[in-house]
């Protein structure tokens, strides 16, 4: 990003499989949507895969899961790094489970005016869905405690930052279709919608996608590949942006980047922008 820009463009993008993702037109949507970041998330790729399918001019931060061809997230940004952390939480107790579901990047959003820029923290992660009644709830909690701590400590720092992904967690009502049918769903149970309650009320996280859509029912950013989910709009919206106290004020626009048609579909997920002054 120039000096001379008055925004800056984040995207994140749960692309179910890069080499899928790339086969299916991601290509042409980055260089249309030509984010100046951008979130993954299920990568299923190497550093070199991922880079190759990228090309030149992206700075690359990047963790494969601990399981071949599982989850993975990265931060791809036009603008250098200042510093590249990567999980969440003490890495002494980090589960296996855990590895290539949270990568943070430190850079500079340049100011218009050629200013020194503003130190600005984005974060990809990856929570996975979990199965009710079984070890994989308990691991998604236990990884929900960790992201929520790092959240509260990212807040009280008064940082400016960004923390984008697929969640796995429709927050409300109106961010699942048949919510009624889905009360006792892995996704939508009140355990799981109440840390991202404590993300927004407590540590006053912003959801930019909410924010922006106002009271209406989505839009959302996953549906199933089966039947006609998609085309009757029955879907989930799971994949956020969330901007800290700091950053917030910044947002000017947010859209989710919905295909045309079903035969035009890059992943099950569709990408969610944002525009920050």
């Amino acid at each position: 990003m120039s000096s001379s820009s008055t925004t800056f463009s984040i995207a994140t993008f749960n692309v179910n499989g890069i080499r899928a993702a790339f086969r299916r037109g991601m290509g042409e949507w980055l260089t249309s949507a030509a984010p100046d970041v951008l979130l993954l998330q299920e990568v299923r790729a190497t550093d070199e895969i991922l880079q190759g399918f990228l090309g030149e001019g992206w700075h690359l931060a990047h963790e494969e899961s601990a399981a071949k061809g599982r989850a993975g997230v990265a931060i791809a940004s036009r603008i250098p790094f200042d510093g590249v952390r990567l999980g969440v939480g003490d890495p002494a107790t980090r589960a296996d489970g855990e590895v290539g579901r949270w990568v943070e990047a430190d850079i500079m959003a340049s100011h218009a005016d050629g200013g020194a820029g503003t130190p600005l923290t984005v974060i990809s992660t990856y929570i996975h869905s979990g199965t009710v009644g079984t070890p994989s709830m308990e691991e998604k909690y236990a990884f929900l405690d960790k992201v929520t701590a790092r959240m509260g400590e990212l807040a009280a720092q008064g940082r400016a930052a960004v923390v984008g992904g697929d969640v796995n967690i429709a927050h409300t009502e109106r961010d699942i279709k048949n919510w009624k049918g889905n009360r006792k769903s892995a996704g939508f149970l009140p355990e799981e919608r109440a840390y991202l309650d404590q993300w927004t009320a407590e540590h006053g996280w912003v959801d930019l996608g909410r924010q922006f859509a106002g009271d209406v029912d989505g839009p959302y950013t996953w549906w199933s590949w089966r039947g006609k989910a998609f085309d009757n709009d029955s879907g989930w919206r799971i994949d956020y942006q969330f901007a800290s106290p700091a950053l917030a004020g910044r947002a000017t626009e947010a859209m989710v980047d919905r295909a045309p048609a079903y035969d035009q579909r890059i992943s099950d997920h569709a990408p969610l922008r944002v525009t920050y002054s």
